[in-house]
């Protein structure tokens, strides 16, 4: 039986002293088990995860046999409650944005999914309207230029791209919900 097996025998049949001892001794190698299993959780989590491995191990304490490796049965512990730790966080690692606001500033431009989402709802708009929007409010033609192009009138060209704007506010309405 190695000490940390002797320790435990005893602290089990009611040695406080060989308790405190084990404890003290067992403190480091389980904090720095939790540590390289959960340090993406951080610092203040994973003392909160070690005193619930002491706590476990005080309470479990009595399952340990006799003669049996104690390693093994302290690393279970903390392998459990390590994954305990992360199913209550929802697996989440929250990590301060402040230290890498540099690193991820993203460079000026353009929406790289905006081309590609106004495609697709003026693609649901009927082949007129959709022309007329891709016309006049993403190459910047004017009404009369749109309306030359589609031998329509200035006016039936405000009429029906006021049309088209309000059908594609009710298709966004929609595909929101």
């Amino acid at each position: 039986m190695d000490d940390w097996g002797t320790l435990l025998a005893e602290a089990n049949s009611g040695d406080s002293r060989a308790y405190a001892a084990f404890l003290r001794t067992i403190t480091p190698v389980l904090r720095g088990i939790v540590r390289a299993k959960a340090g993406g959780l951080g610092e203040a989590i994973c003392e909160d995860v070690l005193q619930e491995v002491l706590l476990a191990v005080h309470l479990k304490r009595h399952t340990w046999q006799v003669g049996a490796p104690v390693r093994p049965w302290l690393y279970a512990i903390a392998r459990y409650k390590v994954v305990d730790a992360f199913r209550a966080r929802g697996g989440k690692v929250e990590v301060p944005i402040e230290d890498f606001d540099e690193i991820l500033a993203a460079e000026a431009g353009p929406d790289p999914t905006e081309a590609a989402d106004m495609a697709k709802m003026i693609g649901l708009l009927d082949d007129r309207s959709g022309r007329l929007v891709r016309m006049i409010g993403i190459e910047g033609s004017s009404a009369a230029e749109a309306g030359q192009a589609l031998n329509m009138t200035e006016g039936a060209v405000r009429v029906a791209l006021h049309r088209a704007f309000k059908t594609l506010a009710a298709l966004r309405e929609r595909h929101l919900k």
